[in-house]
C-alpha cells in the first residue's frame, strides 16, 4: 500500500461510525524490548479493513473511561505517522467532541515515538 493509498483509506472513515474491536482495552500492558508500555486509553481495530502495515485498521477510542470489547465509535480525526508504515483513526462516542490538542495528549502514551501530526474532521 502506498502512502497515498493508505491516506486515502484513512480519510475515508472520517465523519463515520464504525464499529470497532478492543484488543488493547485501558490498563492493558504491552511489554516492548526495552520498555512497558501501559495502555490509558482502549484501543483497537476496524475488522476486516486492512492499514498500512498489513494488520487491521488501528483506532484510538478517546472519552470511554472503563475497558470494553467493542464499540460503536465515531471516526473524528486521523494520527498521521510520518515515520511509520501506518496511520492511526481516533474514534469517539456519538456527540462527543474532542479537540486536537486533547486528542494529542491522549495519544502522546504512544505517539511519542513517532513523528506524527492530527487531522482533525470539521466540525
Amino acid at each position: 500500500m502506498t502512502m497515498d493509498e493508505r491516506k486515502e483509506l484513512a480519510r475515508s472513515f472520517l465523519g463515520k461510525v464504525v464499529r470497532i474491536g478492543i484488543d488493547r482495552p485501558i490498563g492493558y500492558v504491552h511489554k516492548k524490548e526495552t520498555y512497558a508500555l501501559t495502555y490509558p486509553i482502549n484501543y483497537g481495530y476496524i475488522p476486516g479493513v486492512l492499514g498500512g502495515d498489513g494488520e487491521e485498521m488501528d483506532v484510538y477510542l478517546l472519552g470511554v473511561d472503563v475497558s470494553v470489547n467493542e464499540f460503536d465509535a465515531h471516526i473524528i480525526a486521523i494520527v498521521h505517522r510520518e515515520n511509520d508504515v501506518e496511520d492511526k483513526l481516533v474514534g469517539v462516542p456519538q456527540g462527543v467532541i474532542f479537540t486536537k490538542e486533547e486528542i494529542a495528549a491522549a495519544v502522546h502514551f504512544q505517539e511519542q515515538y513517532y513523528r506524527s501530526h492530527i487531522e482533525v474532521l470539521s466540525q
